[in-house]
């Protein structure tokens, strides 16, 4: 279960707006979630709280196909990303990173900044508490789900080679 506070913003937002270039010199979260969203929301950093969710409009997470955007926003307590749809570079790196996003427009619709979002991952449900809207977010191949569920794709491949074969 995730539950937070929603950021939301509009479309188009490019890895360069989740972490600007001249900060990519390092690969650690936390160094990297001191600069999430820096040039297109200044305060950001200051207002989110660990569990906190983006809301967004469509292609989040397009331009670059930098590993380390959903890196910097998962370090900045981030717990998931809600958009209409995602770059699909930047959703196959999130899920590789194990950071959880969906595609869900009725609920990016309704949502502001501030609301209470609540991810329910066993019944594939996000609600909008604050607004009284609930609704599934589009489905995930079994393959990517299974991804996700572990963590990861390092994860997964890592469990996977630990089964033993029939």
């Amino acid at each position: 279960m995730i539950q937070g506070s929603a950021h939301r913003y509009g479309a188009n937002i490019d890895t360069d707006r989740i972490i600007p270039a001249r900060h990519c010199t390092t690969a650690d979260a936390a160094e990297l979630a001191k600069h999430a969203l820096e040039d297109l929301d200044p305060d950001f950093v200051g207002r989110v709280q660990p569990g906190d969710v983006i809301i967004a409009e469509e292609n989040f997470g397009c331009g670059s196909s930098r590993e380390v955007a959903p890196v910097t926003l998962k370090g900045a307590g981030v717990s998931c990303i809600i958009a209409k749809d995602f770059a699909r570079i930047f959703f196959r790196n999130a899920i590789n990173m194990g950071f959880p996003v969906f595609e869900c427009p009725e609920i990016v619709d309704v949502s502001e900044t501030g609301d209470v979002i609540i991810v329910d991952l066993d019944a594939w449900t996000i609600e909008n508490k604050t607004r009284g809207r609930k609704c599934k977010p589009a489905a995930y191949p079994d393959e990517i789900l299974a991804i996700f569920q572990a963590g990861g794709l390092l994860n997964r491949i890592q469990a996977a080679r630990t089964q033993p074969t029939a």
